[in-house]
């Protein structure tokens, strides 16, 4: 049988089909560091390698209350910084780069964080995917994050073949419309913490099945696949579904609202 070879307009429709099934299925999807403002966000995506979101915002809510802009981190002690990120892991190397960080800002920067990406990367610690998670987040410039669940679900998509971060960046970056990638990289990586697992795929309960090219690598029965679900898709948590879409609906009313508003 002759193997049929997707065209590269194909593969666009095809990726663009999967991103408008998952901004159904996560409008509510969004960074999930917390952070009020780009420094907190930059040094929050440091934090973050090698653990959890969710002890990430436990840490950094003491972290800047403490210390609330660079040039109060820069003067701060190193032992006293390393107690405050020890449940991150790698505590010592974190508290090293974010000291220098926010020195460099401090002496760099005017102890702002800047908003182009070829001056975030001189950052310690600050490579591609944290500049891009800034930059779409803290300024609005489009970009595409590509950490070990977009890059895992980009090459199941069909979209790289590259395990390199950067080649994936540019592969997807040329199937989607800039002012797609930040939204886009938010539903991958929801959509692989949540149905897309490394190990073990929920693919019977994948909504872009259908245009899954490596559909069948994990369960296929729906109500299998269904008890593999996780966070607010997972069984048992409709309440908590419930209410993210609800407040999703209602804070794009307060935006419809507030743009009919005369000016």
């Amino acid at each position: 049988m002759d193997t049929i070879v997707e065209t590269p307009l194909a593969l666009k429709r095809r990726a663009r089909k999967i991103n408008k099934a998952l901004a159904e299925l996560y409008p509510y999807a969004h960074a999930e560091l917390d952070f009020r403002n780009p420094f907190e966000l930059v040094v929050a995506t440091v934090l973050s390698a090698q653990t959890t979101d969710v002890l990430v915002n436990q840490v950094t809510k003491i972290l800047f209350a403490r210390y609330p802009d660079a040039r109060r981190m820069a003067e701060a002690e190193p032992a006293e910084l390393e107690a405050i990120l020890q449940p991150t892991g790698f505590f010592r190397a974190k508290a090293k780069n974010v000291l220098a960080l926010s020195t460099r800002l401090v002496d760099e920067f005017d102890g702002e964080v800047p908003g182009r990406l070829e001056d975030l990367v001189t950052l310690p610690g600050v490579g591609r995917k944290t500049a891009n998670v800034v930059l779409g987040n803290a300024f609005g410039v489009p970009g595409i994050t590509v950490d070990t669940h977009f890059g895992r679900l980009a090459r199941r998509f069909g979209w790289t073949t590259s395990e390199d971060p950067v080649k994936i960046e540019f592969d997807v970056a040329e199937l989607f419309e800039p002012k797609d990638w930040t939204m886009l990289s938010h539903r991958v990586v929801f959509h692989g913490r949540r149905v897309c697992h490394a190990r073990r795929p929920a693919c019977g309960a994948c909504p872009v099945a259908n245009w899954c090219p490596s559909y069948g690598e994990g369960e296929t029965d729906p109500v299998k696949a269904a008890k593999l679900l996780k966070y607010e898709l997972a069984p048992g948590n409709e309440a908590l579904l419930a209410k993210l879409l609800a407040e999703t609906h209602r804070a794009a009313e307060i935006r419809m609202e507030s743009q009919r508003r005369p000016r």
